[in-house]
């Protein structure tokens, strides 16, 4: 190894690749030194020869080499030339590796994908491994990419492995990942070996203990890693960015550089204060993707009527519930400010009981919450009375004229809203018999109109309380539980309305429970004045839900529809949102690691999906989740082809994880026994930053629905 160190440095002692004699070391053309400036040129050398050249003219540690530009590995004599020099007349083993234009690059690093030979050590050998990897440059399209081949020694590492200049996985460019394992980073980067894994502070400081099993092999000493972070300092500087890196230590000690290019795909990380958000509660009232209409006929009276019940009580600043909506929509899914709504705790727990401030707040508000608190049940009295008169009254939507039907929704979002505060004060206020729930009236009522044998029509027309045991929609039927179909016939609703009566025996339920009943019957309601207003339009129950509240309001009062309606595509049923996340640039879901370390299993490509599993055999299911033990290397041509990914071992800096986060795909690996728990067919859910993988019987639901 010493003597192969003072061959690498006598080769760096030319200006263009010569020796002192001023002897060209390789032909030029057939074959170009790394130390030659022609090596440093992407399109011909490729660009992990181009990098490796530009390191090792700003005196980084790179092995001495050379490169079989693009288009020229026809001239045997020259290349047979270059390699008894690099070889020493075949002495010393070498390694062949891709070099192409169209990897490595800051857009795709394609790992992986081309060929590398290891151990070459005879000339019949080197021919052969050339070979393979221009032969490598072959596409299953049918197309070809430009190829070089980068020639270089092969190293004995006693440890080698992956160093990212930032974290990809937790996209934090302040920390530096270290992945190493015994030998060379090959093994790494295949997946055939796990990493032992070092998170580092961008000093080299270990930020977590490294796994008690390591501790006693000392796989990487701490000066090991001080090096390693100040290779990537050294990296990043010449390069204008944080790399991805494949190092080794050989016998003596000494660090070298076997690659190194961008990193290619950061996970998404929020914006420092990035608000908590999560379904919370109001998933319970809106569980699946709106469209947008029906966010703001939906949505946006919820997170009036909350904030309002929010500031009557003192239980948030009013300066935060102006900034801060308590209720949005993220992907087209309801979603709550956690910490305004109180879900979750106050993130520094000390600083809030020793704050003045929420206290005063409190006791300035415990007047009002006292006297709200007796006099709350007759306000709910009176405002359900209210909307029951308001809905007996309505005729149905086919005899409203324009404006009155314009008039009426507008009537609906403030019902909406009043209904929404007196529901959150009475949940937060009320202490009350819980035992008594709209549910339960519904699935009492439900039971006696099938006993009776009426039709889904009849039941809804004549008990509406079965509507709460349906969220509302927009498009598509109203679905009833599973099981409420009979006679091969869909439930479909009265013409009359939702609550043109309160249905025969409906008991008398918690102030609660009968404002949450309103709001549905509220609901059912716009969907009948929308529907109407559709047909007057003519346009489909799917394209009218397109539209916003102001170009309703527009359509109706004779402006006609916007003229991208055509163009506009409905929302896709996407996943849930996780239990607790926080939003990235571009309103990218970032989920909230569970602070107790949750399950073994790690994301290692961001972004959430639902599918089929899918074992790799067969027919591939449109929605696959690619379920295996190992990332092998041969599955990265199905990447773009899937809709997630999960792996029993594997390394969140294995050529696949990198392709998956390069592709999007959401990925996670060590989920334990995944094989066998999640056989083909099976319907899940993957979240690639989490690690959380759930069954998903969505769409099982929905089809028994159907």
């Amino acid at each position: 190894m010493t003597a192969l160190a003072e061959r690498g440095g006598r080769e760096h002692g030319g200006e263009h690749g010569e020796e002192p004699g001023g002897k060209p070391l390789v032909p030029a053309g057939a074959a170009v030194a790394l130390d030659h400036p022609d090596a440093r040129l992407p399109l011909s050398a490729g660009s992990k020869a181009a990098n490796l050249a530009r390191a090792a003219a700003a005196g980084l540690p790179v092995l001495p080499g050379f490169v079989v530009p693009h288009g020229r590995g026809d001239d045997a004599e020259a290349l047979r030339h270059a390699w008894r020099d690099l070889s020493r007349d075949g002495t010393l083993a070498l390694v062949v590796r891709s070099s192409s234009p169209q990897e490595d690059t800051e857009e795709s690093s394609l790992a992986g994908q081309f060929a590398s030979v290891l151990d070459v050590r005879d000339w019949p050998a080197f021919r052969a491994a050339v070979r393979t990897v221009l032969g490598s440059a072959d596409r299953p399209d049918g197309t070809r990419a430009p190829m070089a081949v980068l020639v270089q020694p092969m190293l004995d590492a006693r440890v080698g492995g992956v160093l990212f200049g930032a974290d990809p996985v937790g996209g934090r460019p302040d920390r530096m990942l270290v992945s190493a394992v015994r030998g060379g980073p090959d093994t790494l980067v295949s997946g055939e070996q796990d990493g032992t894994s070092y998170h580092l502070a961008r000093s080299g400081r270990l930020l977590r203990p490294a796994p008690p099993h390591t501790a006693d092999e000392r796989l990487l000493t701490r000066g090991e890693l001080y090096r390693l972070a100040r290779l990537a300092r050294r990296v990043e500087r010449v390069f204008g960015g944080p790399q991805d890196m494949e190092f080794g230590f050989d016998g003596t000690g000494r660090l070298w550089l076997f690659q190194a290019r961008p990193i290619t795909a950061m996970t998404a990380r929020p914006a420092r204060g990035a608000r908590l958000l999560g379904p919370g509660p109001v998933a319970e009232t809106l569980p699946a993707t709106l469209q947008p209409l029906e966010e703001d006929l939906w949505v946006a009276p919820m997170a009036r009527g909350i904030a309002a019940a929010l500031d009557i009580g003192g239980s948030a600043p009013r300066r935060l519930l102006r900034a801060h909506p308590v209720v949005t929509t993220v992907a087209g899914r309801a979603a709550a400010d956690l910490r305004l709504l109180g879900v979750v705790p106050p993130r520094h727990r000390l600083l809030a009981r020793v704050n003045p401030l929420p206290g005063a707040r409190r006791l300035a508000a415990a007047w009002r919450t006292g006297r709200l608190t007796r006099a709350l049940p007759d306000l709910a009295l009176d405002l359900t009375a209210d909307i029951d008169r308001r809905l007996a009254e309505t005729p149905p939507p086919a005899r409203l004229s324009r404006a009155d039907l314009a008039a009426l929704l507008r009537w609906t979002r403030s019902a909406l809203a009043a209904l929404h505060a007196q529901e959150a004060l009475a949940g937060a206020l009320l202490r009350e018999d819980g035992t008594r729930t709209a549910a339960s009236a519904a699935l009492t009522a439900l039971a006696e109109h099938r006993a009776r044998g009426l039709t889904d029509t009849e039941t809804v027309a004549a008990a509406p309380v079965v509507l709460a045991l349906t969220p509302p929609r927009l498009t598509g039927p109203l679905r009833l539980p599973p099981g409420a179909e009979e006679n091969g016939e869909r439930p479909a609703v009265a013409e009359k309305g939702p609550a043109a009566e309160k249905g025969p025996g409906l008991p008398a339920l918690p102030a609660r429970e009968a404002l949450r009943l309103r709001i549905r019957w509220i609901h059912q309601l716009q969907v009948h004045l929308v529907h109407d207003a559709a047909r007057r339009t003519t346009l489909s129950h799917r394209a009218v839900a397109l539209l916003r509240w102001h170009e309703l309001l527009r359509t109706l009062d004779g402006d006609g529809l916007p003229k991208d309606l055509a163009q506009r595509l409905p929302r896709p049923d996407g996943p849930p949102l996780p239990d607790a996340f926080r939003l990235a640039e571009d309103a990218v879901v970032v989920a909230e690691r569970p602070r107790d370390g949750g399950a073994p299993a790690r994301g290692v490509s961001g972004g959430r999906a639902a599918g089929t599993a899918w074992d790799g055999r067969g027919e591939r299911p449109e929605d696959a989740v690619l379920v295996v033990r190992t990332l092998d290397p041969a599955l990265a041509p199905l990447l773009p082809h899937l809709t997630a990914l999960v792996a029993q071992t594997g390394s969140p800096l294995s050529h696949l994880a990198v392709l998956a986060r390069e592709f999007k795909v959401p990925a996670v690996v060590g989920a334990a026994d995944a094989v066998r728990r999640f056989t083909p067919g099976t319907r899940l859910a993957v979240d690639g930053t989490s690690g959380d993988i759930r069954l998903d019987d969505t769409r099982t639901r929905e089809a028994a629905d159907r």
